[in-house]
C-alpha cells in the first residue's frame, strides 16, 4: 500500500494535490444549487459538499469556497435568503460539470448549458428540470472557517419534491432508482447502486436486512 505523508502532499503540484485530496475521502454528493439574484438573474452551480445536518428541524449544510473572488451563488443567497438543491442524474453530468466553469459575475449557467429552469408552487427560485429530488431551502446561518477561509452555510429545508417511485413506505428514498450520480474527486461521476439496507442496529442482536430473509 502506498504511503504519503503530509510533507509529501504539501510538495505536490497543485493539480495532483487537488485530485488526491478531493478523492481520498470517498464518494461525495453531486448536486446542482440554483439561485436567483434580487434583480431576477438565475444561476446554477455544481456542489459536492451538501450534507444532512439534522431531521428535526430539517437542516442541511454546505461549504462555500473563499469569497475573495465574486461568487454568484453566495451573493444571491444572501440577497434573497433562498436556494434550491437538485440531484444530478446520469443524463445531466456533462452540463452539470460545465457549471463549474468560471463565468463572469451575472452570467447564468442555465444559458450556457442544456439545463432548464423549472418553477413550481409559486416559488421564485428556479429548480433544475428533470432532477428526481429537489429541495427548496432557506438560509439560516453561516460560520467562517478560519483554517482555509471557507464558509459553512446552514439552511433549512422548506419544501421537498421527489419522484414518487423513489419512496418506500417508511419515507426512505431509494435514490439509485432515479439514476442519481455521486462524485469521486472533482471530476469523476459515478452511478451508485443499492447493495442492501439494514434495520436499526442494536447491541447483541444480529444485523437484519430489510430485503433479505
Amino acid at each position: 500500500m502506498k504511503h504519503i505523508t503530509r510533507d509529501d502532499i504539501s510538495q505536490m503540484e497543485k493539480i495532483e494535490r487537488l485530485n488526491l485530496i478531493n478523492s481520498c475521502t470517498g464518494y461525495k454528493s453531486a448536486n446542482l444549487l440554483a439561485t436567483k439574484s434580487i434583480d431576477g438573474k438565475s444561476n446554477v452551480a455544481i456542489f459536492s459538499s451538501i450534507t444532512h445536518l439534522g431531521s428535526n428541524p430539517a437542516l442541511i449544510g454546505f461549504i462555500m469556497r473563499p469569497t475573495t473572488v465574486p461568487r454568484d451563488t453566495y451573493k444571491n443567497i444572501r440577497e434573497t435568503g433562498y436556494f434550491t438543491v437538485n440531484h444530478i442524474t446520469v443524463d445531466m453530468i456533462e452540463d452539470a460539470h460545465h457549471t463549474s466553469a468560471n463565468y463572469e459575475l451575472g452570467i447564468s449557467e442555465f444559458n450556457k448549458t442544456n439545463l432548464e429552469e423549472e418553477y413550481k408552487n409559486n416559488i421564485e427560485i428556479p429548480f433544475v428540470k428533470g432532477s428526481p429530488v429537489q429541495l427548496y431551502c432557506k438560509y439560516v446561518n453561516e460560520y467562517f472557517i478560519k483554517e482555509n477561509d471557507t464558509i459553512h452555510i446552514i439552511a433549512s429545508i422548506e419544501n421537498l419534491f421527489f419522484e414518487e417511485e423513489l419512496e418506500h413506505k417508511d419515507g426512505w428514498l431509494q435514490i439509485d432508482k432515479g439514476n442519481v450520480v455521486a462524485l469521486n474527486g472533482l471530476d469523476g461521476y459515478c452511478l451508485p447502486k443499492l447493495v442492501d439496507r439494514f434495520q436499526y442496529a442494536r447491541k447483541e442482536i444480529p444485523t437484519t436486512s430489510f430485503f433479505k430473509k
